[in-house]
């Protein structure tokens, strides 16, 4: 499975699955911007990462500028686009849409420019996340308790 995104503040449940399809073994990976519009966003979208990285989710941050992508492909056959982020704003707020794909020609050739923003990307560990220091460990979960809002 992979997720692109320009916006990750993601809900209890939403961090939740993705930490459970990880420890099930799905190959999960998660691709957003190294650099993003907001800086709130970034704060509280980086907050997320130990637990994610703990659970096995792979996480790459492209450095070209605001990848603005919002897809989702799954086991080469199912695929998902549209205009949501992976946020909360975005599912309640802005009732935006995406479309469920069934179809392996468009869900590979979707996984390919995915895998293309990958390798372009650098991945981040958790030896990267421990080498923040303690003053941008607080800022990031301080900025994520206003997850609700952003």
């Amino acid at each position: 499975m992979a997720i692109t995104t320009p916006y990750f503040v993601p809900s209890e449940a939403m961090r939740s699955a993705l930490c459970s399809a990880a420890f099930r073994g799905v190959r999960t990976c998660l691709v957003l911007p190294a650099k993003n519009d907001s800086w709130v966003v970034t704060a509280a979208s980086r907050s997320y990462y130990y637990d994610l990285l703990e659970a096995g989710v792979r996480i790459f941050e492209y450095p070209h500028g605001l990848l603005h992508s919002k897809s989702l492909t799954i086991d080469g056959e199912i695929a998902i686009i549209g205009s949501a982020d992976l946020d909360r704003r975005s599912f309640d707020l802005n009732y935006e849409n995406n479309i469920l794909l069934k179809s392996r020609s468009l869900t590979s050739a979707l996984r390919e420019r995915q895998m293309s923003y990958v390798s372009a990307s650098s991945e981040l560990t958790g030896s990267d996340i421990a080498e923040w220091s303690m003053g941008r460990r607080l800022w990031n979960n301080s900025i994520a308790m206003l997850g609700p809002v952003i």
